[in-house]
Order: structure tokens, then sequence, then C-alpha cells
């Protein structure tokens, strides 16, 4: 092979390096990253779609580092419930707590597709980047599972009632240590109907209640 033919292959090399890097920025402007910053040494039980997680997290904003929210401070400063996957938090939270173990801390920077988008959400400004640190503290199995359906329908007639509902959390709480007024319950089992219950009889079926329709009783 020639001086020249060596040169130009060289330069070759150095063009498409650029493209690949280009593409790789593009497609990566809308992923979620993700940066461990502890592990527990044992974390056999990871965060899976559907699960019920407990986790206290603070935001920033990407471009300047302020804070514009801290689940410590915020109201009762209690760590936040929520089911993964299914739309309670952010996309870019759903992603991005995949796999996490109770006890482990990640940083987690979401692009605006994958957080508040083009209108933001006070205080986050439109199009912001924003970055998430995370403690996960507890994971338990989800709340819209058949197995959790079953655990409710104490009589096994397929359909849940209010007091079944409100039933189950207590319990919940309980074996969790989590103390909550009367009136928590109450507002969780209202909204859980208010959103679920399709045809208003005042019960939940299978269908209605079951977030993965491949699931099967």
């Amino acid at each position: 092979m020639s001086e020249r033919s060596i040169v130009c292959f060289l330069l070759y090399l150095q063009i498409f390096c650029l493209f690949l890097d280009f593409i790789g920025a593009s497609e990566s402007k809308d992923e979620v990253k993700i940066e461990v910053l502890y592990l527990p040494e044992n974390c056999t039980q990871k965060a899976r779609k559907g699960d019920l997680l407990n986790a206290h997290y603070d935001g920033y904003l990407a471009k300047d580092g302020s804070q514009f929210y801290c689940s410590r401070s915020a109201k009762s400063g209690d760590p936040h419930w929520f089911v993964l996957g299914v739309g309670d938090v952010i996309k870019g939270l759903d992603l991005g707590l995949k796999d996490m173990c109770p006890g482990e801390k990640r940083k987690i920077t979401v692009p605006p597709p994958l957080a508040f988008g083009e209108h933001g959400k006070h205080p986050v400004p439109p199009n912001a980047t924003v970055i998430f640190q995370v403690e996960l503290l507890h994971v338990r199995r989800g709340p819209r599972s058949i197995e959790a359906f079953k655990e409710m329908d104490i009589n096994n007639d397929r359909t849940l009632t209010k007091e079944e509902v409100y039933q189950h959390l207590k319990m919940e709480a309980a074996k969790l240590k989590v103390q909550k007024e009367e009136s928590y319950f109450q507002d969780v089992v209202t909204d859980v109907f208010r959103r679920n219950d399709k045809d208003e009889d005042g019960t939940l079926s299978v269908k209605e209640y079951n977030v993965y329709e491949h699931d099967e009783l």
C-alpha cells in the first residue's frame, strides 16, 4: 500500500469515527443516563415494572445545578410510594429506576422528552434536562399484579370492594411500619376507584384493576 493510500485510509477512519460520534450523540440525547452512587452488597431483589417502590429523591436542573424538588423537605418529608413503569413518575424515572435494589443510590440524568418536555412544569422550565438523585428504600410486589388482586379478594368473588382495598393498604403499611392517618388510606382508595372503576358499580373487576392485560388468574 502506498503512502498516499495509507494517508487516505487514515483520513477515512477519522471521518468515519466522527460520523459515529455524531450519530451516537444524536441517539443519546433522548436517553437516560444512570450513575450508581452506592450499591449494597445484597442486591438480589431488583425493581421491575409493576413493583411498588418507596424512595427519596432530589431533583436538580442540569443547566445550573439548582434544586427544584426534595422529598425530604416537601410536605411531610416522607419518601414517595409509586408503581414502577405505569406513569406514576416521569418516563425518565420509570426507565432509570429499573433493576434498582433496596438501599441503592443512583444519579439519573433525564433529557427533556423523558422529563417535562417542551412545556416544562413549574418550577422546571421548558426543554430542561433534569437530574435526580434517588435513594430506593423498599421494593414491594406490585399492587396491580394478579398476586396482589388475589390477596385482596378475601371472598374470592373476582371483584374488589373499597373495604377490601382499604384493609389491604392498612396491612401493607403495618408490615412496613409506616404510620399514616386514616384519612390517607381513605383518600388512596377513593383515588384508586375514581381512576379504575370504569363502569362505576363500586367494585373493581380483574380487568379494571389489572394494568397488565397479559396476566391471568
